[in-house]
């Protein structure tokens, strides 16, 4: 048998996080087989994390807790780069399965495989129902991902991405070379602030309004965007006539759906006369994962419309979206469909629901 694996805690703050190891609050752990005690540095890697001085990484497997009882592990081939802001942690791993891989206090962003289905799933769908979308903005977003897809829209004037975070926007910025062309596109306006405080002091109105938002965590930056008093009082006011909101809204697995995704399908169907969910898998996500979309106009668009929209709309080629695919993405099986037809929580600043884990705020 092999030896058994060091622990190491990627959010580095390695004393409190190994006197806590067995608690959920802990969301990514960094195992390494190698005898030796390895140490995550808060601002990057120690020089003794890897094995060896030629810098190999071959044992190394990032661990990011999703549950009390629930582990999710990747093998690295290294540990890209690690930061941390005044909001969250964030590091860029080099993952043997999916490429690059984002993650913000120790949760799976985005990873370079697969990123296009998530990206795709949440904005194109909102842009073709529309008849002719020219002003978008975004809440979150930093890594870049949701505006590249909304520019490959040829009716897109403006994109306004909104982002709390200066350092998550730097970090991806320099490290995600995928999105550094959009980052320099003239028609992006990069705005960094929270998007409450954005949208409530824009006087323009948008066509779409998108959240690309991290899961509401625990004491993480943005759980009050997803309440009902920021829909109804400030996000709604800033659409124009025909506007579309749309949002991820969590897990949406069999086991995972009542999470948050039935609570933010049902608070949004407090302040939208038209609300509908759609779900995709996600392999890096491990899980089923749910978008929302809502408007005050109806929502319905055929398989075949659909199709010649994007064909005229959106240049270059869709990997995964479909017209099809949308119209079976947006039914959901029984179980599913049950628990968002008697879900009765709504989201308030005072009673939230969170994914399990915490944001940065916690271990201070």
């Amino acid at each position: 048998m092999g030896e058994a694996p060091q622990v190491l805690y990627v959010n580095g703050f390695s004393k409190f996080c190994h006197e806590t190891q067995h608690s959920n609050h802990v969301n990514g752990i960094l195992h390494n087989s190698n005898n030796h005690h390895d140490q995550f540095s808060r601002f990057g890697l120690d020089n003794q994390q890897k094995n060896g001085s030629n810098g190999n990484y071959d044992s190394l497997w990032y661990e990011e807790v999703i549950d009390d009882d629930l582990k999710w592990s990747f093998k690295l081939n290294r540990v890209l780069h690690k930061g941390a802001s005044k909001y969250q942690d964030i590091a860029l791993l080099d993952t043997k399965r999916f490429g690059k891989a984002l993650m913000i206090d120790g949760k799976m962003q985005s990873a370079e495989s697969d990123e296009f289905i998530y990206h795709e799933c949440l904005i194109h769908p909102s842009l073709l129902c529309h008849p002719n979308p020219k002003k978008v903005f975004i809440m979150g977003g930093g890594e870049g991902s949701a505006a590249r897809e909304v520019l490959r829209h040829k009716s897109m004037d403006k994109v306004v991405m909104c982002d709390i975070d200066q350092e998550v926007v730097d970090f991806c910025r320099k490290y995600l070379t995928v999105n550094r062309e959009t980052f320099y596109n003239r028609k992006l306006d990069l705005v960094i602030n929270d998007a409450k405080a954005e949208l409530e002091k824009r006087k323009e109105k948008y066509d779409v309004i998108v959240g690309d938002l991290a899961d509401p965590l625990e004491d993480g930056p943005c759980y009050q965007l997803y309440t009902k008093s920021f829909y109804e009082k400030i996000l709604k006011p800033k659409l124009n006539d025909h506007g579309i909101f749309v949002t991820q809204a969590g897990p949406a697995g069999i086991f995972t759906h009542k999470e948050v995704f039935t609570s933010i399908y049902n608070t949004i169907k407090q302040v939208f006369k038209y609300v509908m969910v759609y779900s995709a898998h996600v392999p890096s996500f491990a899980d089923t994962w749910g978008w929302v979309m809502a408007s005050d106009e109806p929502l319905s668009i055929g398989a075949e419309e659909m199709d010649k929209r994007i064909k005229a709309r959106i240049n270059g080629e869709l990997l995964y979206l479909n017209g099809a695919w949308f119209h079976s993405a947006a039914t959901m099986n029984k179980t599913v469909s049950q628990s968002l037809k008697n879900e009765t929580h709504v989201y308030t600043e005072e009673n939230a629901r969170f994914i399990p884990g915490h944001g940065v705020a916690f271990r201070f």
